[in-house]
């Protein structure tokens, strides 16, 4: 089966700057296309997704431009979500979320953008000037991805709802809080923004929100069944989340997990979940 990883960082702390990575040492070197396919070892994967790693705001184009670089030696890379800041004003013709865009539209590999809802205030992702740039990148064809915490997800459906002509991807299951080992509330906002048709999710990053001494399936799969029940398998896709994903375990842990949890599923779910989605929300 081939796969399509929908959720790959590459970054280098030599070429541009990553302030959250000071916080977390393990993950403060060079992750680069050879140590993904050291760490992915035999699992096929076909192509991948890169998704911005947080670097500086000013340096988001030039990410761009580096991973562009990377995909001449590294064809699996088949997309880019980029970071665009959507809080830049939108009043004027030749504003600079439309010039970022413009900008951005020059690198083919460019499917969809993400503007980091956690970490943020409540309410962030409602001020009007994020709307309109959600609702603007909307209207360029690109998808956004929704990276934002348990807590923030009544935000979240909010902004979809006002969205309803933008394709979104929902992170890492929304974040849910495993460590406490509560499904509500969360459990109840996931089913609010699946609830609308132009949200996707992926299954990704459970393993990072688990506590370090209880990452077994018996933990991690109330998570990921009720995204499927929510989103149903047509809407879920797989994804890694590599290499924050080092913090918690090996790729083949996650991809172990996600193997084990489709086991039953029919070929033609299989192929959606672990390919066909991805391709077909981003456009590869």
């Amino acid at each position: 089966m081939r796969i399509v990883d929908s959720h790959v960082h590459f970054w280098d702390p030599a070429e541009l700057h990553y302030p959250w990575l000071e916080a977390v040492p393990a993950l403060h070197r060079a992750f680069q296309p050879a140590d993904y396919a050291a760490a992915t070892g035999e699992v096929p994967i076909a192509k991948l997704v890169f998704v911005e790693g947080n670097c500086r705001p000013e340096e988001a184009r030039r990410e761009v431009q580096l991973v562009e670089r990377l995909a001449g030696a590294e064809p699996r890379i088949a997309g880019i979500i980029a970071f665009a800041d959507l809080t830049e004003g939108l009043g004027t013709r030749g504003s600079r979320l439309e010039h970022t865009l413009d900008g951005l539209a020059s690198s083919p590999r460019v499917k969809g953008i993400r503007h980091n809802i956690q970490g943020q205030p409540a309410g962030f992702c409602l001020q009007p000037a994020f709307v309109r740039g959600v609702q603007t990148v909307g209207r360029r064809g690109l998808t956004f991805d929704l990276c934002a915490t348990h807590d923030q997800l009544r935000d979240v459906a909010d902004l979809v709802q006002q969205c309803p002509d933008t394709g979104f991807v929902l992170d890492h299951c929304g974040k849910p809080a495993i460590r406490t080992g509560r499904l509500d509330p969360w459990r109840g906002d996931v089913a609010r923004i699946a609830a609308h048709e132009n949200v996707y999710c992926k299954l990704s990053g459970l393993l990072t929100e688990a506590d370090p001494e209880d990452r077994r399936d018996d933990t991690l799969t109330p998570y990921a069944a009720c995204v499927v029940e929510c989103f149903g398998s047509e809407r879920v896709m797989y994804g890694s989340d590599w290499p924050v994903l080092t913090v918690a375990g090996s790729y083949c842990d996650w991809y172990g997990f996600t193997d084990r949890f489709t086991a039953g599923w029919s070929a033609a779910e299989r192929c959606r979940f672990y390919a066909d989605t991805a391709a077909r929300v981003y456009g590869l």
